[in-house]
């Protein structure tokens, strides 16, 4: 049972291990392999159709691979029945791209639709806790309105919000900031990473936004040819790996070229890393 599983290590919090997928005749992952630690950031990128949107669903127990091995914090999801991945679901918070808002419920409503529909908290607890997460992602007195009246980044916040309210100890986030102009790119990236050092979550991410990427993340995972390359930006961004460097683009290139510039400076080696560059 889910009870029974084994303590994860902060090492392989996330662990993916010679996955095997396809869709029919379509083969998506062979061999997939990759870690994550707890309590960081981990970018899932890659080009369309490389699994990026898959795997995240693998992590959250809505796919299950054809052989394999899925851990998440502690429990194989490959082998586990509906009713216990259930349970693990409840401690992971999950933002889709197609995770709108319901639109006939005010902010307050959909906030709360997790913790009416799995706690037994009173109202007044309910109206407490969505108050204090709408709080922590930047939002006050919002609680009234209906999706309608909120712009965009708004909207987006509200979402992150619902996706936080059972205080999950992971956050998955597909295409967080897909649609956005500049300004609200950077506040949803800002409010990940507060997220992440405030709350200790572990968030995984996919992504087409490759500056943002870059700032943010701890290890980056690059999906290609139905498996993965992974590593730190620094890593990544500084290898021989001519396939990453080209995917990683000018923004790849710029980021390289700032790390230089602190190594030339001296402050990596007094303890300053690629976070220096968020």
């Amino acid at each position: 049972t889910a009870a029974a599983e084994s303590a994860p290590s902060d090492e392989e919090f996330i662990s993916v291990r010679d996955v095997q997928l396809a869709f029919g005749h379509r083969p998506v992952y062979d061999g997939l392999e990759c870690r994550m630690r707890k309590g960081e950031i981990h970018l899932l990128l890659g080009g369309s159709g490389t699994g990026k949107s898959t795997l995240l669903r693998m992590i959250g127990g809505l796919q299950r691979p054809d052989s394999g091995i899925v851990r998440v914090a502690g429990h194989d999801l490959a082998g586990l029945r509906e009713r216990d991945l259930g349970e693990i679901r409840k401690g992971i918070g999950m933002l889709f791209q197609n995770g709108a808002l319901l639109d006939s419920m005010t902010v307050l409503e959909n906030v709360g639709l997790p913790l009416r529909e799995h706690t037994k908290q009173s109202r007044v607890e309910i109206e407490e806790r969505v108050s204090s997460v709408l709080s922590a992602v930047g939002l006050d007195d919002v609680q009234s309105l209906l999706p309608r009246e909120l712009s965009g980044g708004m909207l987006r916040r509200v979402a992150f919000a619902r996706a936080i309210v059972m205080e999950p100890e992971i956050l998955l986030c597909d295409e967080p900031f897909s649609g956005l102009d500049p300004l609200n790119v950077t506040r949803i990236e800002d409010l990940l990473v507060r997220l992440n050092k405030e709350l200790g979550l572990t968030v995984v991410v996919t992504s087409h936004h490759m500056a943002s990427s870059l700032r943010m993340a701890d290890q980056m995972i690059l999906m290609r040819d139905r498996i993965c390359v992974s590593g730190t930006p620094e890593e990544l961004a500084g290898g021989d790996d001519e396939g990453v460097i080209e995917f990683l683009g000018e923004d790849g290139r710029s980021f390289l070229a700032r790390l230089h510039e602190i190594r030339d400076h001296g402050n990596v080696g007094d303890g300053s890393s690629a976070g220096d560059l968020r």
